[in-house]
Parts: C-alpha cells; sequence; structure tokens
C-alpha cells in the first residue's frame, strides 16, 4: 500500500532524473506513481523517447537540465553517471542533492511510503556478489520469510518496493556505483565479500571504491571476508563493533567457518553445523565463501541451519559464474565468463588441480602477472584471446613455462571461440578441467560476458554433438 502522504520534503517539488536507460526508466517509473513532478534528463534523444512511450513525464536534454536546476528540488542519478558529469557537478555547486536509485527506494521506504519499512539485507563486494545475493534469498524464503533478490539481479529495487504482491526482506545486489549514490542507506545486515582493485577509473583510487563498499556496514549487521586482509583493514579503521567475520578456515568466536568439512556458525551459535561444504554450487573455494557470507546473513535474521542446509542443497549457480556446461570422458568444461578480472579468475583457477585455461580479453590496466604465477602448478594448458593477447602470453611464458599455450589472432567472437573449443579437446585428459575464466572484460571482441559464456558453451555442446554423429 503507498501512502502519499509520507513523501519526504525533498520529493515534494520538482524532481530531476538523470539518465534515461534502464535504472532512469525504473525511478522516473516509481515517483510517477507516486504523483511526483518528474522531468529526464539525457543527451540520448533515443532513450528518452522510449522512456517517455512508458512513463508520463517530461524530458529534456542536460544542457536544458543545467538552466533550470533552480526549479529542482532534488537530483535523482542513474548509478552510471559519474560524479564529474557537469549536470551533477553544477547541481552539488548551486546546492541540490544528488542522490541515486537506491537512497531514493530506501528514504521513500523508511518513510512509510510503502506501508511498515521493509527489511534490507545488502550484499556487496568485488567478486561474488550475484551468487551471494541468490543463495541468501533463497535461505530466507527457506526459513519463512518472504524475501525476493533485488538491484542489480532480479528486479530493480524500485519495481520490487511498488509491486502489487508485498515482499517483506530486500535481498539488494549493489555496486559500489550505487553506493557511492547512497549518503544515509543504512541496511538492517550489510556483507563485504571482498575488495579488489575495480573501477578505480570511476571512483578515483582505490580507497574511494573501497570507502563506497563498506559502506553497507553501517547498520545494526556488519559482516565482511575476514581472509580479505584490506577489508579487515578498513573495518579496524572504522572501528566497527560486533564485526561477524566469514573464512575457509576454522572459524573464531564471531565467525562462520568449515570445520572437518562442514559450514559452521560461531557467531550466532556455537560451532553449530548448518551444511556440507563439498556439495555447494559453485564449487570450490569462490563457492564455499560465497555462502559462508550468505549463510552469516541469514543467522543474523534468525535463519535456522535445517532451512540453510535446505537452500544450498537445491541451489544452481546462475548462467556464467562457474557452471558445468559439459561434463565429457572425465573432463569438465566450466562457464566462468563472469571472472572479468584477474581477482574473480583467482577464485576460478583455485578450485582445480588440472586445467585447460580459456584466457584473455581486455585486462583494463590490470596485472596478470601474480594470478598466473600462483596458478602455474596447475595451468596445464593456457587458450589464449582477445586484444591483451599478448600480455597474457608474456607472462605465462615468464610464470608459467611448463603450460602449453594456443593463441587465437581471430578478432571474430565465434570463430575466436571454436578455435579455442577445438584445441581444448585436442588437449584435455581425463581429470582436467577446461575453465573459462579470462580474467578480463569481454567488449574488445563480445557484446559482454555472457555471449562470450554463451559462444563458448554453444561451440563444446556442437563440439560433442559433432563427435557423437562421428561415432553413430
Amino acid at each position: 500500500m503507498v501512502s502519499l502522504s509520507h513523501l519526504p520534503t525533498s520529493l515534494q517539488g520538482r524532481i530531476l532524473v538523470a539518465g534515461a536507460g534502464v535504472s532512469g526508466l525504473s525511478i522516473a517509473k516509481m515517483l510517477s506513481e507516486l504523483h511526483c513532478d518528474v522531468v529526464v534528463a539525457d543527451d540520448n534523444e533515443t532513450a528518452r523517447h522510449m522512456l517517455i512511450e512508458v512513463v508520463d513525464v517530461a524530458d529534456i536534454s542536460t544542457a536544458q537540465a543545467q538552466a533550470e536546476l533552480d526549479s529542482f528540488s532534488i537530483v535523482v542519478t542513474s548509478p552510471g553517471w559519474r560524479p564529474t558529469s557537469p549536470l551533477l557537478v553544477d547541481a552539488h555547486r548551486q546546492g541540490l542533492e544528488v542522490i541515486g536509485d537506491v537512497e531514493l527506494a530506501w528514504r521513500l521506504d523508511q518513510a512509510g511510503v510503502f506501508g511498515t519499512p521493509h527489511t534490507w539485507l545488502a550484499v556487496t563486494g568485488t567478486n561474488g556478489k550475484t551468487t551471494t545475493t541468490a543463495m541468501l534469498a533463497a535461505m530466507m524464503n527457506e526459513g519463512g520469510f518472504t524475501a525476493k533478490a533485488v538491484g542489480n539481479i532480479g528486479v530493480p529495487v524500485a519495481e520490487a518496493l511498488v509491486a502489487k504482491n508485498r515482499i517483506d526482506v530486500l535481498v539488494a545486489e549493489l555496486s559500489s556505483f550505487q553506493l557511492h549514490w547512497a549518503p544515509t542507506f543504512t541496511p538492517d545486515a550489510g556483507v563485504v565479500l571482498n575488495l579488489a582493485e575495480d573501477h578505480i577509473d570511476w571512483h578515483g583510487s582505490m580507497r574511494e571504491y573501497a570507502l563506497a563498499k563498506t559502506a553497507v556496514l553501517k547498520g545494526k549487521v556488519a559482516i565482511i571476508g575476514a581472509d580479505d586482509e584490506y577489508l579487515v583493514e578498513l573495518a579496524d579503521e572504522a572501528g566497527l563493533e560486533e564485526l561477524v567475520g566469514f573464512t575457509t578456515a576454522s572459524p573464531d568466536k564471531g565467525q562462520l567457518g568449515v570445520v572437518a568439512g562442514d559450514l559452521v556458525d560461531n557467531a550466532y551459535g556455537d560451532n553449530v553445523v548448518l551444511a556440507p561444504a563439498d556439495g555447494i554450487n559453485p564449487a570450490g573455494p569462490a563457492g564455499v565463501l560465497d555462502a559462508l557470507a550468505a549463510a552469516a546473513v541469514a543467522r543474523s535474521q534468525g535463519v535456522a541451519p535445517e532451512a540453510i542446509a535446505r537452500a544450498l542443497d537445491t541451489f544452481e549457480v546462475a548462467g556464467h559464474r562457474g557452471q558445468v556446461v559439459a561434463e565429457v570422458d572425465g573432463v569438465k568444461f566450466i562457464d566462468n565468463s563472469k571472472a572479468t578480472n584477474p581477482h574473480a579468475a583467482d577464485s576460478a583457477l583455485a578450485g582445480h588441480d588440472s586445467v585447460i585455461w580459456v584466457v584473455g580479453g581486455q585486462l583494463k590496466g590490470a596485472d596478470i602477472k601474480p594470478l598466473v604465477h600462483k596458478h602455474a602448478h596447475r595451468i596445464k594448458a593456457a587458450l589464449v584471446l582477445g586484444v591483451d593477447r599478448a600480455e597474457v602470453v608474456a607472462a605465462l611464458n615468464e610464470y608459467a613455462p611448463d603450460a602449453a599455450v594456443f593463441v587465437t589472432e581471430s578478432t571474430d567472437p565465434k570463430q575466436a571461440m571454436d578455435e579455442i573449443v577445438t584445441e581444448a579437446f585436442r588437449v584435455a585428459t581425463d581429470g582436467d578441467t577446461v575453465l573459462l575464466a579470462p580474467a578480463a572484460a569481454s567488449l574488445d571482441m563480445f557484446k559482454g560476458m555472457g555471449q562470450r559464456g554463451d559462444l563458448f558453451a554453444h561451440s563444446i555442446i556442437g563440439t560433442i554433438k559433432g563427435q557423437s554423429e562421428k561415432k553413430g
């Protein structure tokens, strides 16, 4: 139930929404349904026209918006807009508050616009957010709550709040961009999984990026990956009290961890066994850490161990995040195309002993040498593609000289992936894992990491089918 009488004062005037993309649409739609006076600014006329076909709001260019800033009471920006965007800089200069979609939804919810305020469980970190968020939503639902994954997974936060069927618990996967624009957002429980260099060009420094992430720790329940030294250092610096950690080691008091092959809670119980560690999907240390993080948040909300075990027993990882595409003659083919930086690829590689590694793309300035050096003993072969392939090959030659290296020079997405997969079938033997974990972004060749993973899977299935037909 929506209560318009509870609208915050700043939202009772003329509201400027910066950006006409997916986030801008959800923001404008929610504010329009609340009968707010909304104007959407974007220089992409096509995007603006598409938006106003769906929502009855005014639209203008950013130049027009800048000229009319004194007529607005607040600016709500799409999360991808940088703080250095001229429109947002001018808004700040004129004393206008600039907030993002999450902050907007949070303030409206806290004001009682949607009835009794919801429970907010926030998940962030450099890697593992989507899997952890999905796991946590499953645990909460198994625990008897009405929960939904929202934010960068599932549905936009705004859409979830105005849904006809009320959701009591919002399990929100949040990016550093969203958190940068959410100055007062205080979730009931927040977890930071890990921290590694990412989006430095947007935030300006690693520290600013990290501080945006750790903003979710302001609430009653603060949970961090205790194996991440930099994250622990930042938490100590912030003086957080009653901090809960999760680790792949045996847990200290106030932590969740692993004991004798089981996930164990030593924070909300006395070494309470939650679930077996060996059956978690995705397999490997990354999946175990994601499960521990989700379990820590769920336990903080009173979810029973049995509910956590049931959720993990039936949980299937989303596509491109460690999904087993096929298993042929003892060889596993795994799609972890979501491993778009070395930190994510590190977790993916750690779960396997003998790897045929599909690697390469846009390194975005990241140094891949430490990753190759760390996992050289498990890299049987490396199949390299993408614009920064020379840097990858140089690292392999220096730190993994025993690995066989194959390079495709093709820049055609399908042809390149077909060449990679053909070579994978040629060199892989029983016990190997062919792992797509590129440690790089995909936009040099592909439409996105999803297409990269899809072409990998399609080529594998096609090869298996071709081999079967030949045998037949």
